[in-house]
């Protein structure tokens, strides 16, 4: 009973530790918390997230190279942890408003860098739960490069986002350009990280997406339908908008949900089913044999 309680514990650690959104959770949580008065306390939790991950995966895999993002993550908040300790008050004031942004924009540079450099960052993680032959296939990078690219657009849009609020609206703290905003691009990149790859796979083999399928565009506006919701409450009860337009964007959120519920069943029915890129890479190398075997 504890060995296969030992067991499976160790195979949901190693399943956390290669999603590559495992990588990019300093940054998100750094992004989320910074702001006036909270600089140190930001960084210093996205820098002890980002030391535990780099530690939990040597001890799980001893002796593996590190991942982009590995380095990264910790070079970043180590940088502005040192930064922040020996700063003057008008160098720590800008750093309190500025350096979500800054550390989006580094995201931004990151994902389109590894791209450039035909490295997709995402690709590190995946690499990690398929075998060897299936690393190069046309199915595997395709599904990592558009990954990729996802998040470097949704960081980009939060990078936006933040500069407005702080350079135009002057105000760090806004509810939108600060929370909202930022939060609704991370949760759209989530999600299409989990969807995505399902798509591959039914292109692969020759389907299509229907209504009520888990590859359906309204499975991947499940989540945002449902952020709506929250969204709504909030601005009525910080005042953040007209109150029509709060109660708007609760009952558009919920009648979205109702309508997408058929996409919202499937993609629950879809989420039993692991590894989503391998089994893109996989389908694409048995399509790709299929087509060398008649030659």
């Amino acid at each position: 009973m504890n060995a296969g309680a030992g067991t499976e514990a160790g195979s949901r650690l190693a399943g956390f530790l290669d999603n590559p959104i495992v990588g990019m959770l300093p940054w998100i949580v750094f992004s989320v918390l910074v702001g006036p008065g909270r600089f140190e306390f930001s960084v210093g939790i996205a820098l002890a997230i980002a030391v535990m991950l780099v530690v939990l995966d040597r001890l799980r895999r001893p002796g593996t190279s590190l991942k982009i993002l590995e380095i990264a993550d910790v070079a970043f908040f180590a940088a502005l942890a040192i930064v922040g300790a020996v700063a003057s008050d008008g160098t720590l004031r800008w750093l309190e408003t500025y350096s979500g942004e800054l550390s989006n924009f580094a995201l931004v540079a990151i994902a389109f860098g590894s791209m450039a450099v035909r490295v997709p960052f995402t690709v590190q993680y995946a690499r990690e739960r398929v075998s060897r032959e299936l690393w190069n296939t046309r199915g595997f990078m395709h599904t990592n490069y558009v990954i990729t690219a996802v998040w470097g657009l949704a960081f980009l849009v939060a990078a936006v986002a933040g500069l407005y609020g702080d350079l135009v609206l002057r105000d760090s703290d806004n509810i939108w350009t600060n929370w909202l905003i930022q939060i609704g691009a991370i949760i759209v990149a989530l999600r299409f990280t989990e969807w995505y790859p399902g798509v591959v796979r039914e292109r692969i083999a020759g389907g299509t997406a229907t209504r009520g399928s888990p590859t359906s565009v309204g499975a991947l506006m499940i989540p945002l339908a449902g952020y709506l919701v929250p969204v709504g409450i909030l601005m009525l009860s910080l005042g953040s908008g007209p109150t029509w337009l709060g109660i708007a964007v609760i009952v558009a959120g919920v009648l979205l949900v109702r309508a997408l519920k058929p996409d919202a069943d499937a993609a629950q029915d879809d989420a039993g089913v692991d590894g989503a890129h391998e089994d893109g890479a996989a389908a694409d190398a048995r399509q790709q044999g299929r087509r060398r075997d008649p030659q």
